[in-house]
């Protein structure tokens, strides 16, 4: 059985080596045919393509595509070897002098691939282009749209194509081959009509692939602004449908040391009206960010890094975020938010974000967003004076938040900015066992006409509150309320504990002053015309409630009938506290709470003075009193 498989296998190998020498021979001889022709073509080359000819033929394909005038000073070289290429050197594109004579820009030095094939037969067809330091400048119009002006092939294929069936689609008549085109240092200068503005881009290194101008295009473009390298990736399918500020196909990628960026969806360079795709951007350093872009916002150096990813859409007037994930530092949250524009309003920003964990300080920083005092400028809407960028209603909700010192639990909260004034608002949340609302609200001009707090708590551990802000000196440790009321003329950003004004209700159920020892306080009075607070600290006050109000004004509060009532004495304070400097000037008695008991602990009065935790303690003798022997 073996023997008939080999003698099978050999009568079919037999026929294939009698014809494989033969196709052998004849593949070389056409292979070394070709290698002739191409030697001898590259050979013969510079004796029968002229360099005029060449020469003319890309001014002609430059004022083809451009409408503009292309103009060649310096002399062209030709070179034949590995493939035919021409090098330009001084390139300047304008239009006609009776045209108005607009430079479209310069190139140091212009190279393009060309088919010899087609020079031989007296036509130029040109690819792989070239552009060492290039220095062109566009206009942005008034729709948004590049100024692709004057009359030149990409002009009229920009005008001319159109969307059907979901496809770009392009008379054959308007498009041609472009091939490849790569740029070396170059320098872009784009004047935005819209906004007055005008963007610098310098050492412009680009690669892009478009082999058609009806087919898709992608293109590597790095350049420096503003001394910061910027690098895009853009890709799209139907590119003239952009270029027209149309809807279109597309994906971008903006990486730099300042900001990472990435689009894909639909969208236009013109309008966001049809804007829909996906989005993610992170921000490692935000005060940078905003340094490089010549913006400042006041309290910003608690936001050191951001990102987002969402869904983005168009929705009436502005964009829905849908599915967004937001960090800000190492807060996380995730929910729906949406920007609305309109024309000569300000932008709106609403939506609800929900946390798990959150620092409230870089929340309030981040939409904070002004104009730096003293760069006031006429907006949109007419107005001069610093103003809001943005305005902003948007509610927060986190499971644990942090504000400053302070901790907070099942946190929910509103931000508001709209009319020249700013809101936050807690409107419920854990604290320390008890409960908290806040209200923080800032006013006029930018908020620099200043704001005020008003925060209540109720049922608090404050002896706890003491411990986590690791407070010295005799303070009350119990469970008790605070209604807290502060305002300021000045700037919130910029005012001080001197600016503040305002007033304060505290009450407690029952705890103790560490540090007060009411028996030994009575002792050192009777033996000491003055002494200090520590001689008289060998126990604690214990009492059953306290009551103190306070006013704020001028860096100092002024407390008023402070009442801590305790099993048989009650202490009683007024004066004034210097918080700025921690110093006192008190006026007190220790007396008995039950009246009927007054001759067993009768009436102390005493002044207290000097500054905090250990202030001095004088006794004031009493009108009636006996004298001393």
């Amino acid at each position: 059985m073996g023997t008939s498989r080999h003698r099978r296998w050999r009568r079919k190998i037999g026929p294939v080596s009698r014809w494989l020498p033969a196709f052998a021979r004849f593949s070389t001889v056409l292979l070394l045919i070709a290698l002739g022709l191409f030697v001898a073509l590259r050979v013969a080359a510079p004796y029968l393509i002229s360099t005029g000819f060449v020469r003319s033929g890309i001014e002609d394909a430059l004022s083809k595509w451009t409408g503009y005038h292309a103009e060649i000073k310096g002399t062209p070289v030709l070179e034949f070897w590995p493939t035919p290429r021409i090098t330009l050197n001084q390139v300047t594109i304008r239009q006609p002098r009776e045209s108005g004579d607009k430079l479209l820009g310069s190139i140091e030095s212009l190279s393009a691939d060309f088919s010899l094939i087609d020079a031989l037969r007296g036509r130029t067809s040109f690819h792989e282009f070239n552009l060492l330091r290039p220095n062109l400048a566009l206009t942005r119009d008034e729709n948004g749209l590049i100024d692709w002006s004057y009359a030149g092939l990409l002009a009229r294929a920009i005008s001319g194509v159109r969307y059907e069936n979901g496809a770009e689609v392009l008379d054959p008549d308007l498009d041609a081959e472009i091939g490849a085109v790569t740029v070396e240092d170059g320098a872009l200068v784009v004047t935005d009509i819209r906004t007055g503005n005008i963007y610098h881009f310098d050492s412009v290194t680009a690669d892009i692939a478009w082999p058609r101008l009806s087919g898709a295009i992608s293109a590597v473009v790095i350049a420096r602004i503003n001394g910061e390298d910027l690098k895009v990736d853009y890709a799209s399918r139907q590119p003239l449908l952009a270029f027209a500020g149309k809807n279109a196909e597309t994906r971008t990628s903006i990486t730099s040391n300042l900001l990472t960026a990435h689009f894909q969806g639909i969208a236009s360079i013109a309008s966001i009206s049809a804007l829909s795709g996906n989005i993610n951007a992170t921000i490692p350093d935000v005060p940078s960010l905003l340094t490089w872009s010549g913006k400042s916002i006041p309290g910003i150096g608690t936001l050191k890094s951001a990102s987002l990813e969402s869904d983005i859409m168009s929705s009436g007037s502005g964009l829905r975020f849908n599915n967004l994930s937001l960090s800000l530092n190492d807060a996380s949250a995730t929910g729906v938010m949406d920007l609305f524009t309109q024309p000569g309003k300000r932008p709106k920003i609403g939506g609800t974000l929900a946390f798990d964990e959150m620092n409230l300080k870089p929340f309030l920083d981040a939409f904070a967003l002004r104009l730096a005092a003293g760069e006031a400028k006429e907006i949109s809407t007419g107005m001069s004076e610093p103003l809001q960028l943005l305005d902003v209603d948007v509610r927060l909700s986190a499971r644990r938040a942090q504000m400053g010192l302070f901790e907070l639990s099942d946190v929910g909260a509103s931000m508001i900015v709209a009319g020249g004034e700013a809101k936050f608002d807690i409107g419920d949340s854990q604290f320390e066992g008890g409960e908290m609302t806040a209200h923080l609200e800032a006013t006029k001009r930018d908020f620099d006409g200043g704001g005020k707090l008003q925060l209540s708590i109720r049922d608090a551990d404050f002896a706890a509150l003491a411990e986590r802000l690791h407070l010295k000196g005799p303070l009350p440790l119990a469970t008790g309320s605070l209604d807290l009321d502060l305002q300021s003329s000045k700037a919130i950003w910029t005012a001080g504990l001197g600016d503040v004004t305002g007033k304060l209700r505290f009450w407690t159920r029952e705890g103790t002053i560490p540090g007060i020892d009411a028996g030994a306080l009575r002792t050192q009075a009777a033996e000491k015309p003055f002494f200090p607070l520590s001689a008289a600290a060998s126990g604690a006050f214990s009492f059953d409630r306290l009551n103190l109000q306070a006013n704020f004004a001028n860096g100092s509060a002024e407390i008023h009938d402070a009442h801590i009532t305790g099993a048989t004495q009650t202490l009683t304070l007024s004066g004034v506290i210097t918080y700025q400097s921690n110093g006192l000037a008190l006026s007190g008695s220790l007396e008995a709470t039950d009246p009927a008991k007054a001759a067993e602990l009768p009436p102390l009065p005493f002044f207290v003075g000097g500054s905090w935790p250990n202030p001095v303690i004088s006794p004031v003798p009493l009108l009636n009193a006996p004298a001393k022997p």
